[in-house]
């Protein structure tokens, strides 16, 4: 087993500008970039292409006065442009920094003096608009560039410019930063006070690099990842994308597909259909809900789909426990030609070799239903703290986020914490000397801040996040995670969020998913307003068939723990907004908030 002390020696001295260059040499002529241009045709770039920019933005950034410890704020969708700009910064040695693109005006004031920031990179007039409002705060920032500066102030740099340089002497510039340096800045969602600037150095990214490129090709039949496909829609400011989205393009050459719209997911996947493929459980309903409705408007059709799924669910176990008969891997197999391949085609998921969740737990039940279709999704665990891995394993155990990854170490404490040490853990948060010495103690071990348990085979579950727990009237502590995992599972509902800290028992919000509600919907002859989302929230027959689901979904709880009454909503709760985190976490507080009579009409 490969350990941190291993992984320390191979990594030793080194930075991503030196992984970069010896990608290239490599790889120079592998497809890396792909795009749709405005027209919607694909546009495509080389490694070799890709050095070229990055060269001609080295030359250009540099002129400009960007060096060796300088901070420099990037707020552009997933674009191409962002690789050769975020990649040059480091070759300069300065620290290129991704916020979300949904950053308010009073976001962008905090976050670009918090780092510190010199130059600001931003999509278009639309976002420098923002930056304007609050201009005169922004007492470092020193140049502004505008990617797509159609309708930008004359005043503002254009990235056209910028690219239009001399190309550099790359290996002239690869040895600038240095290990320890800052190669990005990753500012956590801000749900529990101001966000945190998690600071993470080139040693972090090639540690962790190194780390999950060993669980992989440990783990997979996968023997070079150059030119596989991985589609890039999450958040660039978000760890989970830069890590699979950018940084591995940097060290292996896969090929990102740049998806700008996160609403066009789907069309994407089913158009390119990834290699890898990175989501949190929210795109997984979505994609497990769509199927589901789609098969609903046969019902013969979706009553033999789910036969072969129920028939097919207990052999894959034994497939992947190399247990099954050959009788039994035969009936799969047969199952799988005449179902299964004929629906992963229909989510692009066909020929994914590797695909995960992450950032939130989700239903075991539909990550084994993926399973068993024949997609490979497992879960991974890691937060931004630990450069986004700590655990992952290929054959997934439904419930449970894998094993430690290579060189990790992961132990549970007395009160049932997680803690974890290698060289993927930060180097603390800027400017935040408090906050990092209750997340880093003395011996190296980072406080996760969640709740687990490490079976005999070494899998983590992830009981709750340790902050979240409910704690009713009556003293009980209740997983809120858990309860809402178990109510996903109801057919009808999309989201939900669990209720009932200091309250006699426990209650919950649950939202329709769109896909669902519209089959059901079909399935019973409604049309127009009476077929809407809102309306059907309110429609008793809807109501009673959540409120059937809910003594099912709440079987396997206690009295005490099991939700007990439920609210139903119409508006599905969307990302990067005062309900959900941009990965679509729960804003706890602000589902409170927001829907505090409806929570108080539940105890009423």
């Amino acid at each position: 087993m490969v350990s941190n002390q291993d992984l320390n020696d191979r990594v030793a001295g080194k930075n991503i500008p030196q992984r970069f260059l010896s990608t290239l040499a490599e790889h120079s002529e592998v497809e890396v970039l792909r795009w749709k241009d405005r027209s919607g045709h694909w546009q495509t770039w080389t490694m070799a292409k890709l050095a070229d920019v990055t060269a001609r933005l080295v030359t250009s950034l540099g002129d400009l006065g960007i060096g060796h410890g300088d901070r420099v704020v990037l707020m552009l969708k997933n674009r191409p442009e962002f690789h050769p700009l975020d990649i040059a910064l480091l070759f300069l040695g300065a620290t290129p920094i991704s916020i979300y693109n949904s950053s308010a005006p009073d976001q962008i004031d905090y976050l670009v003096n918090h780092c510190g920031a010199k130059m600001a990179i931003l999509e278009d007039a639309a976002f420098l608009q923002r930056f304007e409002l609050v201009n005169e705060n922004l007492t470092t920032m020193e140049h502004i560039v505008v990617v797509e500066a159609e309708g930008a102030d004359a005043d503002v740099l254009r990235y056209d410019d910028l690219v239009a340089a001399e190309p550099a002497d790359l290996t002239a510039f690869v040895d600038i930063a240095q290990p320890e340096d800052l190669a990005t800045i990753i500012y956590t969602s801000g749900t529990t006070g101001p966000p945190k600037g998690v600071m993470l150095s080139h040693y972090n990214l090639c540690w962790t690099l190194a780390s999950i490129s060993e669980s992989m090709r440990d783990q997979t039949d996968i023997t070079s990842f150059a030119g596989l496909r991985h589609l890039s829609y999450l958040p660039m400011a978000h760890i989970f994308e830069r890590l699979i989205g950018h940084y591995y393009l940097i060290d292996l050459a896969t090929q990102v597909i740049c998806c700008p719209i996160t609403t066009e997911i789907g069309a994407y996947a089913v158009e390119v259909k990834p290699n890898l493929f990175i989501g949190v459980p929210r795109v997984w309903e979505k994609f497990y809900a769509g199927v589901n409705a789609a098969l609903a408007a046969d019902p013969e059709k979706a009553k033999s789909f789910n036969e072969a799924v129920e028939a097919a669910t207990p052999i894959v176990a034994k497939m992947e426990a190399g247990t099954a008969t050959p009788e039994e891997i035969e009936t799969y197999e047969f199952l799988d030609a005449v179902a299964f391949s004929q629906v992963r085609p229909l989510i692009g998921l066909d020929e994914c070799k590797v695909a995960i969740t992450g950032a939130a737990p989700i239903p075991p039940k539909i990550l084994s239903w993926f399973r068993t279709i024949g997609v490979p999704l497992s879960e991974g665990y890691g937060m931004s703290e630990t450069t986004a891995i700590l655990s992952w394993a290929h054959k997934a155990r439904p419930g449970y986020v894998g094993r430690a990854a290579a060189g990790v170490e992961l132990t549970i404490a007395e009160d049932g914490e997680i803690l974890a040490r290698g060289g993927c853990i930060f180097g603390g948060y800027l400017d935040a000397p408090d906050k990092t010495a209750e997340a880093l103690d003395e011996d190296g071990y980072l406080h996760t801040g969640d709740i687990g348990v490490i079976d005999e085979d070494g899998f983590l579950k992830i009981v709750d996040r340790k902050k979240e727990l409910i704690i009713t009237a009556g003293g009980k502590n209740i997983s809120p995670a858990n309860l809402e995992s178990a109510l996903k599972m109801i057919p009808l509902v999309g989201q939900a969020c669990a209720v009932g800290e200091a309250r006699p028992f426990v209650a919950a919000l649950v939202v329709l998913d769109p896909d669902a509600a519209a089959g059901w919907a079909a399935s019973r002859g409604l049309e127009g307003e009476a077929a809407s989302v809102a309306a059907l929230a309110e429609n008793p027959d809807v109501i009673a068939e959540i409120e059937r689901g809910l003594s099912e979904a709440m079987s396997t709880f206690n009295n005490a723990e099991a939700v007990k009454k439920v609210k139903v909503l119409g508006q599905e709760w969307m990302p990067d907004t005062e309900l959900l985190t941009p990965t679509s976490k729960l804003k706890r507080r602000g589902i409170l908030s927001v829907f505090d009579s409806e929570i108080e009409a539940l105890y009423a």
